[in-house]
């Protein structure tokens, strides 16, 4: 069965979340993107405690998949330092992982 990976990032912008999900499903890097938001991150940057509006993007795919996956969000993210975050699912419902799967078939 396939090893699914899940990836997550933050933009600033709703259409910046829209285009890099549409252009990872239309690669065929992922199988579903969730763009959640907004949300409200706060973090430290440049040594100052920030607050921003952001949209958070859950990316579906495999683990195979994982170092075009951050090679594609690298070139494509607006951030100068973007959050990329690759967790391994240890387990998924069959039906799911074969659905997932049929989604990367390129």
């Amino acid at each position: 069965m396939i090893q699914i990976l899940e990836t997550t990032t933050t933009v600033a912008k709703l259409e910046d979340a829209e285009g890099i999900a549409t252009s990872l499903l239309e690669q065929r890097l992922a199988a579903c993107v969730q763009i959640n938001g907004p949300i409200t991150s706060i973090y430290r940057w440049n040594n100052t405690i920030e607050r921003s509006t952001e949209w958070k993007l859950t990316i579906k795919s495999a683990a195979r998949l994982q170092e075009e996956i951050k090679e594609h969000l690298i070139a494509t993210h607006p951030y100068e330092v973007p959050e990329l975050l690759f967790v391994l699912i240890d387990a998924s419902s069959e039906s799911y992982a074969k659905w997932l799967e049929s989604g990367l078939i390129r």
